[in-house]
């Protein structure tokens, strides 16, 4: 009996190991040009989650960066944001987010444009974006 509990105890602990885990600071983004200056989590969520369309928000493609976002801005897993995002378009009411593949990609895109928000790493922050907000 000790065995089997000990070898469950050992593949738990070798799953969690491996489990993914995201290190890096997330910042959330803007345009110099946007006159924003600060935002709470719970605002930005309005905009990724599509309640709110005074920014368009500029995603990244499906990872560890975009997971730990959602958990800790918007409180939902990928599949929940998915989901809402599905009926948004289905029923008219929005457009899905455009999806990029890196944080230089995002930070290009919402550098070029002053209605944009969008998030990246931290240690990605340049003069060509403006954080109005860490994520904690």
């Amino acid at each position: 009996m000790k065995t089997t509990i000990g070898k469950m105890l050992l593949a738990a602990g070798v799953w969690l190991a491996a489990a993914p885990v995201f290190a890096a600071e997330i910042v959330v983004i803007v345009s110099p040009k946007n006159p924003a200056t600060r935002m709470f989590s719970e605002q930005a969520a309005q905009f990724f989650l599509g309640k709110s369309t005074l920014f368009t928000p500029i995603e990244h493609t499906d990872g560890p960066l975009r997971n730990e976002f959602y958990k800790k801005v918007l409180d939902k897993d990928s599949t929940q944001v998915k989901a809402i995002w599905s009926k948004l378009v289905f029923t008219g009411k929005a457009s899905a987010p455009k999806e990029l593949g890196s944080s230089a990609e995002v930070k290009k895109a919402v550098a070029a444009d002053p209605q944009a928000i969008g998030y990246i790493e931290k240690s990605q922050v340049d003069d060509t974006v403006k954080v109005i907000l860490t994520v904690q």
